[in-house]
């Protein structure tokens, strides 16, 4: 393993910002760390790249120990937020920096400083400044500088966040280029769930300074192990239950039954339940139930709003039971005020224990377009 973190725990001053965060990259893994600002990514990132001593915990590289010793002795690359690059350098210039902090030999510097602007697709602009470049250049010459001395693992943190979307869109592009090119086991750090997903082979999801998911993009948007993880990639609706029955599993949603007969729970009989189901699987219909084998529960409800967000209509729904959902539409979406039928899918439902939360019947990440 390129980089394991191990029970890393760190405090600013009385506030606890992580706590046992444990997680592993393997060589040439291009691994998302994703969370809500706040969560405590950039504080990982730190303490991987040295900037910050950990309270406790254990950080190695390549089975070494790093946990107490300078960036200068961490072979990490890092790209942060903000630029960092020197403004009364060149393009060419900035790159080198890296590379003579490593102890590169002089002979080699012109030769690998070619050989990284040409992968970044910027030999042409090497004696420009960082003010004649536009923004998306600027994070080029970045990875540049951060990939020429050919670090164990590189960091991206929020690499893509200042940019216009179609930019990061592009961008993004590049990464997942130049990754595939190199094969640097990299660390992608991001709040946006479809970079997320459309870059990492492996996602590590955050909350609240800790890791409440781990695993491949597909595999945790359709069986979230955690509340959180459900609602936070994609959209979720969200709505109560109580298990009526073990074998098959029965929900009792309102006055009707949900039967469930490929499903377990470890729930007990009478227990309350979280329920999420994704609004792509929702089927609709203003005739009644379709009555098709692949839905195990029809509600009945009012539409309350229609939005066109130009590749599909959102349907909102409040159920008789008093329950909110979001139907995705394709096309003649029903008009607001129209009663219709809400069909929930028997093999997309995930289910929870509830905790005694306040959850929202729908919630929605609106940044991301799933």
């Amino acid at each position: 393993m390129i980089l394991e973190l191990d029970r890393l725990t760190h405090r600013y001053g009385d506030e606890l910002v992580i706590e046992d965060v444990s997680f592993g990259l393997n060589k040439g893994e291009l691994v998302a760390l994703l969370g809500p600002s706040g969560c405590g990514k950039t504080t990982i990132v730190q303490t991987i790249a040295g900037h910050v001593q950990p309270t406790a915990g254990q950080v190695l590289l390549r089975d070494r120990d790093v946990t107490r010793e300078p960036p200068e002795n961490r072979h990490v690359g890092v790209v942060f937020q903000q630029s960092t690059l020197y403004p009364h350098m060149t393009v060419s210039k900035n790159v080198a920096y890296g590379l003579k902090a490593r102890g590169i030999e002089p002979n080699q510097l012109d030769e690998r400083v070619s050989q990284y602007l040409e992968l970044v697709d910027l030999s042409e602009q090497r004696t420009a400044y960082p003010s004649e470049l536009s923004g998306g250049q600027q994070r080029r010459v970045e990875l540049a500088r951060a990939l020429a001395p050919e670090p164990d693992v590189l960091l991206l943190d929020e690499p893509l966040s200042a940019l216009d979307r179609q930019l990061r869109t592009q961008l993004r592009e590049e990464i997942a280029r130049i990754q595939n090119k190199t094969g640097v086991t990299t660390l992608f750090v991001t709040h946006d769930q479809e970079e997320a997903m459309a870059l990492a082979d492996r996602l590590i999801v955050i909350n609240d300074g800790h890791v409440s998911g781990s695993g491949t993009p597909r595999t945790l948007y359709e069986s979230p192990p955690t509340p959180f993880v459900a609602s936070f990639l994609g959209r979720s609706n969200v709505f109560p239950a109580v298990i009526a029955s073990q074998r098959p599993l029965t929900l009792r949603v309102g006055h009707q039954e949900l039967v469930l007969p490929n499903r377990e729970t470890t729930a007990s009989v009478g227990a309350r339940v979280m329920c999420h189901v994704r609004p792509p699987d929702l089927a609709l219909s203003s005739t009644g139930p379709t009555g098709g084998n692949d839905f195990a529960h029809s509600l009945t409800g009012e539409v309350v709003s229609v939005a066109d967000v130009g590749c599909r209509y959102d349907v909102r729904i409040k159920s008789i039971s008093g329950d909110a959902f979001v139907v995705e539409a394709s096309n003649s979406p029903p008009e607001p005020g129209e009663m219709v039928t809400v069909e929930l899918p028997r093999d997309q439902i995930t289910i929870f224990k509830s905790k005694n939360q306040d959850y929202d019947s729908t919630i929605d990440v609106p940044e991301t377009e799933l």
